[in-house]
């Protein structure tokens, strides 16, 4: 029986763990865009400091409907 420890090192635990935190800090620097626009940087400021796309950028600035 697998416990704890030994499920951790499995790959697949890996793999899925480490795929989670990729999508994690991506969600948390599409959060971040309106609170950096509010600040007054620009459009074309962003992207250089998360390290995103300029399209992504564009986007997620875009008001929701």
């Amino acid at each position: 029986m697998f416990g704890a420890n030994e499920l951790k090192q499995t790959k697949f635990y890996q793999d899925v763990f480490a795929e989670g935190k990729q999508e994690g800090r991506q969600e948390a620097k599409l959060e971040a865009i309106p609170h950096l626009l509010a600040l007054g940087l620009s459009i074309e400021q962003i992207p250089q400091g998360l390290g995103l796309d300029y399209q992504i950028i564009r986007q997620a600035a875009q008001p929701k409907s």
